[in-house]
């Protein structure tokens, strides 16, 4: 799995002009599920987007994790399969990597179930559907989050 995070005073997620998802302050996450990814990926990814150190502390260092905020972070999550595209070859990036819909699906979802579990809200993007994402980046602050066996070592 594969996640580009950005630390967010707000984000949106909007489909055919509703609003499908929304937060406030926290950590917007756009996840990309690779073939060969599994539940302890995802149980992986879930513990280090809660437990990730990117916000300030009162002396202004990122030394607080989304649930450490007071009042504490949301997360919005938004499937995003070209997220494992690869781009080491060509002009146009290779998605051979990305899992299967219905087993990205499944693990999307269990990624945010954890989340939730673990008393963070989660806003959640709809898996398939064609998104339009609004965000205020605050710092910026953005870092990609890889499982233990990223996109790029899936079955090369």
């Amino acid at each position: 799995m594969r996640v580009v995070v950005q630390r967010v005073d707000q984000a949106r997620v909007v489909i055919d002009d509703r609003e499908a998802a929304a937060v406030g302050g926290g950590l917007m996450c756009l996840l990309g599920v690779a073939e060969g990814d599994t539940e302890e990926d995802a149980a992986f990814v879930a513990r280090k987007l809660i437990g990730l150190r990117l916000f300030g502390d009162e002396e202004g260092r990122m030394n607080l994790s989304v649930l450490e905020l007071d009042p504490p972070g949301s997360i919005l999550v938004v499937p995003n399969f070209t997220v494992c595209g690869d781009t080491r070859k060509g002009r146009r990036p290779s998605y051979a990597k990305a899992a299967e819909p219905e087993r990205g699906k499944a693990l999307f979802e269990k990624v945010c179930d954890l989340i939730e579990e673990a008393g963070v809200k989660v806003g959640r993007g709809e898996f398939g559907a064609h998104m339009h994402c609004e965000l205020t980046n605050d710092g910026p602050v953005t870092v990609i989050v890889e499982s233990n066996r990223g996109p790029a070592d899936s079955g090369s």
